[in-house]
């Protein structure tokens, strides 16, 4: 097994847009391992977009490593070999029976493959043998490729033979043993030949799932030669035409996607965020808000909105901030939240959250406490992560929150502050454009 390539968490830009495996480590123990389908990108979602599972580990990383694989199927595979060898501990803790996910095998004539949530339970009721490969950590990619290999190999995946030939057969995705029940089926040698290929091919698969590709490849191409010096053409061109397939499953087959979001009621999150900031009313509307400069100049300011836990793009605004002197972050966000209590026609919202500490959300209330119906404000410390309330002298760390209030601030935070950014960088291009221009 090949050995990851380790660099300071700084350098994560010389980490290659390639499919692989990676890795996130502290002095000589591995916390935690991955796969990507582009390496440089998943990592540093890991730490641009964190989720609730990064911030146990984030701030203990010295180094990331990573191994580049020839394919995403090869990065599935290669996860779940290192997994089991490293036993990283932010892995492991996430572990139960439903999180991960086997890849079994069962020892008769005919064997079947199919993958499962839990190991030996199956075996019991169904009274074989069974081998297991993983644990995987993602079941929707290693079902896909399942699927293409079948393509491929084609396997038995019935629990009970059916008395007749099913769509499998028919798609040419299984040897069918299930046709030895038929008339045709009592031909002489046919039972031989499809417990042959059954064998082989659930064999081939395993091997693969082992990260043995190059060897089925070597044997594929060993048996059609000899099939060819043999004359057997027939079975050469199966053999070449098998060949070709697995190679191009390889290259070809897209199975890793971006990590996919659980979806939470708004009703349930909406009752735990009242209970936390101690509110009697409804919460629908949320406002972020964030500042965006360097060392003062070309300051902007955003808006973001959420109704009911989604974006909604069209109640998005963003401001030019026109104080000028030195950067002031409480000032610029006091700016801001004044100009938009200036316009009564957009709706108010229920909750608004600031980027910021303590000085942040102070100014913001002191301006908010002439209203006669204000919302609820709270403010979000980036570096410390540290969430500020109304009322309450020390923050609360907002990774001790429950999973969904976790997620819905940060993706507030997160959006307020890549809207604030946009904007600067929009406004940066044109000065310099313009700047350009004057010097000609």
């Amino acid at each position: 097994m090949e050995k990851f390539r380790f660099l300071p968490k700084e350098k994560i830009f010389q980490i290659p847009k390639k499919p692989g495996v990676y890795c996130f480590k502290k002095g000589g123990e591995i916390l935690y391992i991955g796969k990507a389908a582009n390496l440089r990108e998943r990592v540093k979602n890991h730490f641009q977009q964190p989720t609730y599972k990064d911030y146990l580990f984030l701030d203990k990383i010295e180094k990331i490593g990573y191994l580049k694989t020839d394919s995403e199927i090869e990065a599935l595979i290669l996860e779940a070999n290192l997994i089991k060898k490293y036993q990283p501990k932010f892995n492991v803790i996430w572990r139960d029976s439903k999180n991960y996910f086997f890849v079994a095998k069962t020892k008769e004539d005919f064997p079947r493959i199919f993958w499962t949530h839990q190991k030996k339970i199956k075996g019991q009721r169904l009274k074989v043998k069974i081998e297991y490969l993983g644990p995987f950590v993602d079941g929707k990619a290693l079902k896909q490729t399942l699927t293409v290999l079948r393509k491929v190999f084609p396997f038995r995946s019935c629990r009970v033979l059916p008395k007749r030939p099913c769509l499998w057969y028919h798609l040419k995705r299984c040897p069918a043993p299930c046709f030895l029940k038929t008339k045709s089926g009592e031909e002489i040698g046919l039972r031989e030949k499809i417990k042959k290929e059954s064998q082989k091919n659930a064999e081939s698969i395993f091997k693969i799932i082992q990260g043995k590709k190059k060897e089925v490849l070597r044997d594929l191409k060993r048996e059609m030669k000899t099939a060819a010096k043999k004359r057997n053409f027939e079975e050469a061109a199966k053999l070449r035409d098998q060949i070709f397939a697995l190679e191009r499953v390889f290259e070809h087959s897209r199975i890793l996607e971006s990590e996919t979001k659980v979806e939470v009621p708004w009703e349930e999150t909406e009752k735990k965020l009242k209970e936390i900031l101690k509110m009697k009313g409804k919460i629908s509307r949320i406002e972020a808000y964030d500042i965006s400069n360097i060392q003062g100049k070309m300051a902007t300011g955003s808006m973001v909105t959420f109704l009911k836990g989604r974006a909604e793009k069209n109640f998005y605004r963003r401001f030019k901030i026109k104080a000028e002197g030195k950067p002031n972050d409480v000032l610029m966000i006091k700016e801001v939240l004044e100009r938009r209590l200036k316009h009564e026609e957009w709706e108010f919202p229920d909750l608004i959250l600031i980027d910021g500490g303590k000085a942040q959300l102070n100014v913001a209330l002191s301006l908010l406490e002439k209203l006669e119906k204000r919302p609820k404000v709270i403010a979000l410390a980036k570096k410390k992560n540290d969430l500020f309330l109304e009322g309450e002298k020390n923050p609360i760390p907002l990774k001790i929150l429950p999973r969904e209030i976790f997620n819905l601030i940060l993706n507030l935070r997160n959006e307020a502050h890549r809207f604030a950014i946009s904007y600067h960088r929009k406004l940066r291009k044109k000065f310099l454009e313009k700047d350009f221009t004057f010097k000609q």
